[in-house]
């Protein structure tokens, strides 16, 4: 094909449509028409429609025949992080890029509907609403209950360690953290007496700035401190000066994490409906290990759904004798399936009741021991590794936020999000059916 600008062999240059990208060019459009019907930016925001978000609401103090600048509709915020989720994007700088009508694309767009958004903005709303991320969590699983697609029978639960927003060098000795808080009062001081000696020594949103960067600094600090008593409890009295604590998030932990290494994580715990794969319960901890989540699973369930889980299906790490007699009948109401250790005595079967067990945990050895059980247990690898596999998948990696409440609402965005599909995919599966 001869270019533009060039000169035919015949009788003329040819005459043919060139492309004009340096030209500015205004369209008509609309967005529903930029959209497909099925997309799933439309099926989020037909979510977040449904939703009661009436405490939201009530937080806006700019109101009809009243001045003030009108606030960003809560709607447009909670489904641009659902669907910013599902598409992996954890980033609110990210986000915000992706709603720029100049580069960003159609579908985040078309949530926003014209309203622009900014990062900071983004990055609030985010963290900001733990509360009522939790209670849609219950609420969306109550309706899933009432239509019959979700029925608690039996729930697997799993942990899954994510990275926490703190580097291995940030944690620090008792020692080390009092001379850095020292240090960090001193600069707030400082800031102060600047600003009263020569008011226009900076500006006055500058000045702010760096008084809130020192003083968030110093929470850090103190928080970290805090944070220390904890860890030096836990360790023998000859080694408590060793104990550390992260300078840039407190309440993370170091953790052996998956691949065999030691970073700064969080331990997720997540319980998946084993028959729908919807994720039922949700907690985060600085905790290492899985021994002892069970039961605050299980007691979670009964207060969210008043009904606990009739049977549970756990990994070799969670099991705990207190837990099982705690949860089992006649106690509890719940049936527990877990391996059962192998015996440290040689020639001893694991599987016989020993003579301190309660009836709850020699059942449980018993029971373990049936081809019935084994089978039953397969279903958790299948239900809660599968999740937890979805969840790495769609970028759950590692945090970008510090401190366990904001972890926790990042992991309830990915836990509505993943409940969405979850029930879009349940409720087709079921219209074929009766088809």
């Amino acid at each position: 094909m001869p270019d533009c600008t060039e000169v035919g062999a015949g009788t003329g240059t040819p005459r043919v449509k060139c492309p004009q990208r340096d030209q500015v060019e205004y369209r008509a459009c609309c967005w529903n028409d930029l959209l497909p019907e099925d997309h799933q930016a439309r099926i989020v925001w037909d979510y977040v429609m449904g939703l009661d978000l009436s405490s939201l609401y009530e937080r806006i103090k700019a109101v009809q025949r009243r001045p003030g600048q009108s606030a960003i509709d809560p709607r447009i915020l909670f489904a641009l992080w659902l669907y910013a989720t599902l598409r992996g994007i954890g980033s609110a700088r990210e986000l915000a890029r992706r709603c720029d009508p100049r580069l960003g694309e159609v579908a985040f767009q078309w949530i926003c509907g014209g309203v622009s958004v900014n990062y900071h903005t983004l990055a609030d709303f985010r963290t900001e609403h733990v509360e009522l991320l939790d209670q849609t969590l219950t609420n969306s699983v109550g309706v899933l209950r009432n239509e019959g697609l979700v029925t608690l029978d039996r729930v697997a639960q799993d942990g899954m360690k994510v990275r926490a927003s703190a580097g291995a060098s940030s944690f620090r000795r008792r020692k080390t953290l009092e001379e850095h808080l020292a240090e960090a009062k001193a600069q707030i001081e400082a800031l102060k007496q600047e600003l009263e000696a020569d008011p226009a020594a900076a500006s006055r949103r500058q000045q702010a700035a760096r008084e809130r960067a020192a003083r968030e600094r110093a929470e850090r600090l103190a928080k970290a401190l805090e944070e220390l008593e904890e860890v030096e409890g836990k360790k023998k009295p000859s080694e408590q000066e060793k104990a550390r604590a992260s300078s840039t998030d407190p309440e993370a932990r170091t953790m052996k994490m998956g691949d065999g290494g030691f970073r700064p994580a969080y331990n997720v715990q997540l319980a998946t409906d084993t028959a729908s794969q919807i994720i039922t319960g949700v907690d985060v901890s600085n905790s290492g290990g899985d021994q002892g989540k069970l039961a605050p699973m299980v007691e979670q369930h009964d207060e969210r759904y008043e009904k606990p889980p009739n049977e549970a299906l756990v990994d070799g790490g969670f099991v705990k004798k207190e837990d099982i007699t705690q949860v089992s009948p006649p106690q509890g109401k719940t049936t527990v399936y877990a391996p059962v250790q192998k015996a440290k005595k040689e020639g001893l079967d694991p599987h016989t009741p020993r003579e301190d067990d309660s009836p709850a945990v020699a059942e449980w050895r018993m029971r373990m021991a049936t081809a019935e059980a084994k089978e039953i247990y397969k279903e958790r690898a299948a239900t809660a590794e599968c999740v937890n596999a979805i969840a790495r998948n769609r970028g759950l990696q590692q945090f970008r936020v510090r401190g366990s409440p904001k972890v926790k609402a990042v992991i309830l965005w990915y836990v509505l999000a993943h409940n969405l599909i979850r029930a879009v995919t349940l409720r087709a599966e079921r219209e074929i059916k009766v088809k």
